[in-house]
């Protein structure tokens, strides 16, 4: 039944933002209590039958929201009629792979299950089929599957084979070429392109063995997402812990992207359009061991530069000093200061569009000071500040090629929506997207977002989503407005 829930709720959410309801008007119209959908939009949202059945019941009959086939795609089909064969190997981290697979069907990929020995330990087969839609293949030795050569079908009606999580174990074999259960006997019989997300401890990830073992993976062409530093299921801390799942939904992106970008037939909505793209803060010295700076960790940004590139576009991403990976298919052009970006910047224009994201420091030193500053005892140093030059005002405000659209960020605590409409008439820019940055909302450095879109026609309020989700919206808002100023030129040229 988790498929079916799962519908329902995209159904609800997908209503209630096209009707515009808040949480607690959802709620007063539906007969519920406001707690009931305290977590509406987060993806831990777990209602019950009641509270579905309540908010489908305000549904139109014969309303096209979501009609009942598997879940709604988004970047209007970027993994559709993409089939995936995902094998769940063993380890804690299975349970990532139901929402892994959860995500990719969201994106419209179709997704079969192949669950090992050692992670129907952790999640049942029932739980993936269920998922899925499709049934979850565990026994190589299965008649009904085996009749007609079960294992080769498998291996071959897939688009690519994606193991996750790919124990230490799993790796071994695979690069020694053994063949002792479905899993591994697809691996080998396979002619489709395979990738490996690694999940183990610390010390079995850095051990030579599994470096050897990787080495000759890799030559035989497996692709590889990278495992991820952080909090170990043994209690240890380092790097082996299977990558976050929107990351890794991010690699399957960019697999499919790259033969999908060369194929001018594909309609990527922005092909040939080059998008500049600021993230991350700047740091301003104020002598060799100090500076300014904020908290800004350029994820959004990064996400926004990703986004872009999925839809077609080329993309240079100005990046303040920040521990993000790059984008795939993104030229990143890495910075420190708001000086030094702003040259950047302008080096990479001419743009159709300019996104600036990056926390931009306000200020700097007035002096560049050659030595550290030592802490007299006769008071504090005086720090002299001086502004800094204003990145998107001067985008926006150029007389000669200026973007098609400016895009700005405003990050505030309080009055956001009126503050970023001001900011957005002062600065010049066409679109601004605020946030509320309090340190209460856990916004700035996390992985959620929930912003505003103001231009000069609408205030459009957005639920608080991932930020790779806000991201993707957000490109495809870009998108979907330069389609409207060609037809706009089009029809002005007849």
């Amino acid at each position: 039944m988790t498929y079916e829930i799962d519908k329902s709720i995209m159904r609800c959410r997908a209503f209630a933002e096209a009707a515009g309801y808040t949480k607690s008007a959802l709620a007063l119209k539906a007969g519920l209590s406001t707690g009931t959908l305290k977590d509406f939009w987060q993806d831990h949202w777990s209602p019950t039958a009641t509270t579905l059945r309540a908010i489908e019941a305000l549904i139109p009959l014969g309303s096209t929201i979501l009609p009942d086939v598997a879940l709604a795609p988004m970047n209007k089909g970027l993994l559709t009629g993409q089939r995936i064969l995902l094998i769940i190997g063993g380890g804690i981290a299975a349970y990532k792979s139901l929402d892994l697979a959860r995500r990719l069907m969201e994106r419209g990929a179709s997704v079969t299950g192949v669950l090992t020995k050692g992670g129907a330990e952790f999640i049942t087969p029932l739980s993936v089929a269920s998922l899925t839609g499709h049934e979850c293949y565990t026994d190589l030795f299965s008649l009904k599957d085996e009749a007609d050569m079960g294992h080769i079908r498998l291996s071959r009606e897939c688009d690519v084979i994606l193991v996750a999580p790919a124990t230490a174990d799993m790796m071994a074999k695979m690069a020694a070429g053994l063949a002792g259960d479905l899993a591994t006997t697809v691996l080998l019989a396979t002619d489709k392109p395979v990738i490996i997300a690694p999940a183990m401890n610390a010390q079995m990830w850095a051990h030579p063995a599994t470096r050897r073992n990787m080495t000759t993976l890799k030559a035989d062409g497996i692709d590889f997402i990278d495992a991820a530093e952080g909090m170990l299921a043994c209690g240890e801390v380092g790097k082996g812990r299977m990558a976050d799942v929107m990351d890794m939904v991010a690699h399957i992106e960019a697999f499919f992207i790259k033969p999908m970008a060369s194929n001018t037939s594909l309609p990527l909505p922005l092909r040939n359009k080059h998008i500049v793209i600021t993230a991350g803060p700047t740091i301003e010295p104020i002598d060799p061991v100090r500076y300014i700076a904020n908290r800004s960790s350029g994820k959004q940004g990064f996400d926004i530069a990703a986004a872009c590139a999925a839809l077609g576009a080329q993309v240079t991403l100005v990046a303040g000093p920040v521990n993000q990976p790059d984008p795939i298919g993104v030229k990143r052009v890495n910075v420190e200061s708001a000086r030094e970006m702003q040259a950047a910047v302008n080096q990479a224009l001419p743009a159709d569009v300019f996104v600036g994201v990056a926390a931009v420091a306000d200020w700097r030193a007035v002096h560049d000071v050659a030595q550290k500053m030592k802490k007299e005892h006769t008071g504090l140093p005086a720090l002299e500040l001086v502004e800094n030059p204003d990145i998107l005002a001067t985008i926006s405000q150029r007389k000669q090629h200026r973007p098609s659209l400016v895009v700005g960020f405003a990050a505030e605590t309080q009055n956001v929506a009126d503050f970023a409409t001001a900011k957005r008439k002062r600065k010049g820019c066409d679109w601004i997207m605020a946030n509320d940055v309090s340190a209460s909302t856990g916004i700035m450095g996390g992985d959620e977002n929930q912003v505003i879109l103001i231009n000069d026609k609408v205030i459009d309020y957005w639920p608080k989503m991932c930020k790779k989700d806000v991201a993707e919206k957000l490109a495809q808002c870009i998108a979907d407005h330069l389609e409207n100023l060609n037809a706009a030129r089009r029809f002005s040229a007849k």
